[in-house]
Parts: C-alpha cells; structure tokens; sequence
C-alpha cells in the first residue's frame, strides 16, 4: 500500500519491507546491517510488540531500540527514522503494560525522532479487524494501519 500511494503521487521512493513475523528487538538488531546496505531515506522502526508478548525486560526491549537507531544513524546520519509505538494486553500484568506503552515516547524523545503514537490506533483489540489470534491485523485492519502510518509518511518524504 505505501509503494503504491508513493508512486500515485509521482514520489521517486522504493519501500522495503523488512519485517519478519515474530520478531524481537535483538532479531531487529542482529539483522539491521542487512537493510544498510542502501542508504534509508526514511527508516520506520516498528518493533517490540513480541517482546512485550514474551515477557523480555523491558530494559533490553529499550537497549534495542536505542541501539537500532544509533546504527543507523551512526551509518546514515541524513536518514529520517520514524519510532512505531506499540501498545500490549496486560497479559504480564498492568505495571509491564503502562511502562511499555511509555517506552516509545521515551526513545523517541531521547532520540528526537518522530513516533507514531500507536502503530495499531483504531484496529488493536477490535475482534473484526484482527485474525483470530487477536494480535495481527486482517486485511482490513492492514488499511486502517496503513491511514494510521501514512502522514508520518508523507511529512518525511514531500
């Protein structure tokens, strides 16, 4: 959906899908020399929700994150990245959730990039628009999320 809204409005960019379902921040990490081969205009960081979902401390989850955005800026100083923020059930209980619906806008602070404040804002914990695992988007979640994503899109690359 965004290759295709970039090229209706005639914008010279190529998006790369790098996600892997399941991934974790340290998978993210070991994996980001691979997506730096090329330089990124705009690097959209959306990970995290599986280590909520697992439980991993959410001091490592932070380390990651900030690590990721040090490598690539270390790497490509120019490059605009954008942090998605996540949101998990209180599965491991309410203290875990809160303080990891917080980390985002602490990285994104303490980095100055830009947040997207809930990658999921409008689908996340709504039955009809998630398969039934209840996590990942249908279809139609996917475009509630793309409208979700896209002006912190368009601010990065018009």
């Amino acid at each position: 959906m965004t290759q295709q809204r970039i090229d209706s409005l005639g914008l010279n960019y190529r998006v790369i899908n790098g996600g892997l379902s399941g991934e974790t921040t340290a998978g993210g990490l070991s994996r980001l020399d691979w997506f730096l081969e090329d330089k990124p205009d705009v690097f959209i960081l959306e990970l995290g929700g599986n280590d909520g979902l697992r439980g991993i401390k959410l001091t490592e989850t932070k380390s990651n994150l900030l690590k990721i955005i040090d490598k690539v800026r270390s790497k490509f100083p120019d490059t605009k990245i954008i942090l998605a923020g996540m949101q998990i059930p209180p599965n491991m209980g309410q203290k875990y959730a809160t303080e990891f619906t917080e980390m985002y806008p602490a990285v994104a602070e303490e980095k100055d990039v830009t947040l997207i404040p809930f990658l999921l804002e409008n689908v996340g914990g709504i039955p009809e628009l998630n398969l039934p695992d209840g996590i990942h988007p249908t279809e139609e979640g996917h475009k509630i999320v793309f409208e979700t994503i896209w002006p912190y899109v368009k601010s990065q690359i018009e």
